[in-house]
């Protein structure tokens, strides 16, 4: 299939971004597996979609807070299949960052991944996407709008990110749209972010639906915003489960 679209996805050898992977793959993508530590992980993702479909699938390793390894992952990301039809900045860090206890590193790193990454990869492949009339689709968060308690940082970042959305798919219409998807409670954080069973019941508890969502649910959603809404653009698909309709 040499003239299979091709898809950069950040961050995309586990959770939501291999989800997204997996499931434009089977839809007949290329997918270009961006990760930054999770090495094993990548390639695992990447030989099994091989194995599925030959050479369909590659990985590239970049740190999103250096500019020359943005440049180097966008400049791989179109060469490879000299084509690239969507831009999936999806890669994000997350953690809490209480105002009593930030750091100028917690800040640099959660606006690296959550919004200084988008901006400028979407600025050195914004002419290999209008080659192809191609999409950008940047994960935003519902936070984005409704502040979390202790995540000061993030949702800034992610607030950018909505913006980044809105402006550059008035920048670069009518040639390549522009869309985001805010999830809710997809899957639960890791690490320091973990919550514990009372934390994760109160969320619970506000969503409409009644339970947590799943990566596929954002993979659909990527995958309709890229090859069914041809006229939708500048638009925040918040997945959610009914969650933001909570007063």
């Amino acid at each position: 299939m040499t003239d299979a679209p091709v898809a950069l996805i950040t961050g995309g050898a586990r959770r939501i971004g291999a989800a997204i992977a997996e499931h434009l793959h089977r839809k007949g993508w290329r997918i270009v597996i961006h990760y930054r530590h999770s090495d094993r992980d990548a390639r695992a993702l990447s030989e099994r979609l091989n194995q599925q479909r030959a050479d369909s699938a590659i990985t590239v390793a970049a740190d999103l807070a250096q500019m020359h390894e943005i440049q180097r992952l966008a400049q791989q990301a179109q060469t490879h299949w000299s084509r690239l039809d969507a831009l999936i900045n999806n890669a994000s860090s997350f953690y809490p960052t209480p105002l009593k206890s930030a750091s100028e590193q917690q800040w640099d790193d959660l606006f690296a991944s959550n919004l200084k990454a988008p901006f400028f990869l979407s600025q050195q492949l914004t002419a290999a996407l209008a080659q192809h009339n191609g999409a950008i689709i940047n994960i935003a968060d519902i936070h984005a709008q409704r502040p979390l308690k202790h995540h000061s940082i993030y949702c800034m970042a992610k607030a950018g990110n909505v913006m980044l959305t809105q402006t550059l798919a008035r920048e670069l219409a009518p040639e390549v749209r522009v869309n985001g998807i805010a999830p809710g409670a997809i899957a639960w954080p890791e690490d320091a972010a973990e919550l514990d069973a009372a934390a994760q019941q109160s969320i619970l508890e506000k969503i409409a639906l009644e339970r947590t969502g799943e990566p596929l649910d954002i993979a659909r959603s990527v995958a309709f915003l890229l090859t069914d809404a041809p006229y939708i653009t500048g638009q925040i698909l918040a997945v959610d489960g009914g969650r933001t309709l909570q007063q």
